[in-house]
């Protein structure tokens, strides 16, 4: 018979109780599954069984009621705890339960958003604490609801450089709303971890970060009692929870044992396991639900949008563009938000700051931070602009391609582009970032080349599911196209055109005016060349690229300024790949040397992305 407990006359019998039937069923589940985390989860059982029994806010059959507390497993492996206690609260079955990490099981080895009451996808450790100042930042600053976001963190992740960026943005911007519960149980992966159960040495960090830092026995259901009690009383400080725990508590042969990590119990030690626990396996939590709450703000456009404009023949940088058109998008729109890695004045993201401070938050010098919070605030249901150089999204690449997995709609603005931004020298100079964008799975990946086109692909990016990225330009480059023209994703524009085109010239960005140059120098020496700006490179516009290399038979440069590597001349090719490629040519220019500092022009001529050497390699093609 299935007994209930409900949030008002709950105690420690209780939650006992409560959490050895959450350990039961991470036996249960992984044992069935024949892989999974049952220790890592039996460690955290009293605390999941008092946060849900008396502290969650939470209303199963609405998972998108706004007023929800958010609960974040950072340590994603620990999801048979996560989904024992989705059972316990009614939410799934035990026969679902029992499908754990089975193909088609949304179950999955680590959460995902397939399952509504995940926001993020976890697994990647160090990510869910610096989410969940992103979904604390929405809560205390644009939703303005008292929701909490408690987050399970495991302690070897707390080695993690993210978890420190976590938690000192979380202190500056004084997240009381913000729980993290530290399951400090001693052992890791292949060995103890670096602090052990020495509590007051993460105290002490947490405390120096300008956190409120509490330890507790892990598995003393009124300790830990006391503990939210007093996390909830907090004002203008996030708070730590340090809970000693064992790994795989509550079973002899699995409690406090190295080497047991990741392993599920034999099916022939299940029963011995399970009657050690000696639970009845029965018990139904009543999690209380929230207040009612709505959402503070409309979704799309608030207001009429006006995009800056630029007049054909002006000279204007891409990541000028992006920014005015940034405070022009924030201006039509109240679900659009900004952050920046403390770049702001070069990313331009700055027109945004100072027009709608309320909006902006700085992530400072701390990109997986940045990113994160961006992800968070997607689970908000915002539409988050995060900015830097593009080089540096490469810090928070793990970031970025687990936001895929969470299926988050985040907008990512790379400035800073190539060697063209001159004397800064190669640690600025993005040469990797398409390729590092090309390859998340359902990616948008976009490179305009003048100040209309950046605006309209800004535009476009605030409607665009999924993860889009934006690389701008440091140097001013002319305005090309009239700000009248559309710049739809996954098209392209042809710049040049002739019925008498010899060679097809495929560029992107910067070498767009390069090629120009090129063009105009052959087209004095009688040659014509079909020109293509590919500004959308993922997806990249196939139809015109195949069209364009037949009518010029299948001669093709691509120029472009980034490593040869990924970038825009692999996605011409990958295009092309379906294509009768017999009698194809194809020249690629890249940079293919380790840039130092210089102007632009000279590092683009030793890159061999210069004008001339386009038009060299069109002499070439046609020669051959």
């Amino acid at each position: 018979m299935t007994q209930q407990i409900k949030g008002q006359t709950v105690g420690a019998e209780q939650w006992r109780a409560l959490a050895q039937q959450l350990r039961v069923d991470s036996i249960r589940s992984s044992t069935g599954a024949g892989s999974g985390h049952p220790t890592s989860s039996m460690s955290a059982a009293e605390l999941m069984a008092v946060l849900m029994g008396k502290y969650l806010r939470y209303d199963f059959d609405a998972p998108e009621n706004p007023a929800n507390d958010h609960l974040i497993f950072s340590k994603g492996h620990a999801s048979p705890l996560l989904y024992s206690m989705y059972k316990a609260a009614g939410a799934i079955t035990d026969e679902e339960l029992m499908t754990f990490r089975e193909f088609g099981s949304r179950l999955q080895g680590h959460p995902t958003p397939e399952i509504p009451w995940v926001d993020v996808a976890t697994g990647s450790l160090g990510q869910g604490l610096p989410i969940g100042v992103g979904v604390a930042l929405a809560g205390k600053y644009l939703d303005k609801i008292p929701y909490r976001v408690w987050v399970l963190c495991g302690d070897s992740e707390m080695a993690e450089g993210s978890m420190w960026e976590a938690f000192q943005h979380a202190s500056f911007y004084e997240l009381d709303n913000l729980i993290a519960i530290l399951d400090m149980n001693r052992l890791g992966q292949t060995r103890e971890t670096m602090d052990g159960w020495h509590g007051d040495h993460y105290a002490a960090r947490a405390r120096a970060f300008g956190w409120h830092a509490i330890q507790i026995n892990g598995h003393e259901p009124d300790e830990i009692d006391r503990a939210y009690a007093e996390a909830l009383q907090q004002e203008g400080t996030p708070t730590l929870i340090i809970a000693q725990t064992k790994k795989g508590r509550g079973v002899s042969f699995l409690e406090d044992m190295d080497g047991m990590h990741g392993k599920p119990v034999k099916p022939d030690d299940e029963a011995r396991a399970l009657e050690e626990l000696d639970s009845d396996n029965n018990l139904l939590v009543e999690v209380q639900k929230p207040d009612s709450g709505s959402e503070t703000f409309t979704a799309g456009l608030t207001g009429d949008l006006q995009l800056p404009t630029w007049e054909v023949g002006e000279s204007e940088a891409t990541r000028n563009a992006y920014g005015k058109a940034l405070k022009a998008i924030g201006a039509a729109r109240e679900d659009v938000v900004a952050m920046d890695g403390e770049v702001s004045n070069s990313t331009k993201s700055e027109e945004f700051a100072e027009a709608y401070p309320e909006r902006y938050f700085e992530m400072f010098i701390a990109e997986q931070q940045m990113v994160a919070a961006a992800v968070g605030m997607s689970v908000r249901k915002r539409v988050p602009f995060a900015s830097s150089f593009a080089a540096f999204f490469s810090r928070a690449y793990d970031f970025i391609r687990m936001a895929a997995i969470s299926g988050a709609n985040i907008r990512l603005s790379g400035s800073h582009a190539g060697v063209s931004i001159g004397e800064d020298g190669p640690s600025q100079m993005a040469l990797e970032d398409l390729a590092m964008m090309r390859a998340v799975h359902g990616s948008t990946v976009l490179h305009p080349s003048d100040a209309n086109q950046t605006a309209k692909l800004v535009a476009a990016m605030a409607d665009t599911d999924g993860i889009s990225f934006l690389r701008t330009l440091r140097p001013s480059t002319p305005v090309i196209y009239g700000s009248d023209e559309e710049f739809p994703i996954g098209g392209s524009k042809v710049v040049r055109s002739s019925d008498d085109d010899r060679v097809t010239i495929v560029a992107a960005g910067i070498t767009v005016h390069n090629a120009i140059e090129a063009c105009e120098a052959l087209q004095g020496e009688g040659t014509n060349v079909r020109l293509i700006d590919a500004y959308s490179i993922k997806p990249i516009d196939a139809q015109t690229l195949s069209l364009a290399a037949r009518a010029t038979d299948g001669r093709l440069v691509v120029v472009e300024d980034h490593w040869p590597e990924g970038g825009l001349g692999e996605a011409v090719l990958s295009a092309l790949a379906g294509e009768d490629t017999e009698g194809f040519r194809f020249e690629h220019l890249a940079v293919n040397i380790m840039p130092v500092s210089g102007s632009p022009d000279e590092l683009m001529d030793a890159a061999g992305i210069s004008a001339s050497h386009i038009a060299d390699a069109v002499r070439r093609l046609l020669n051959d």
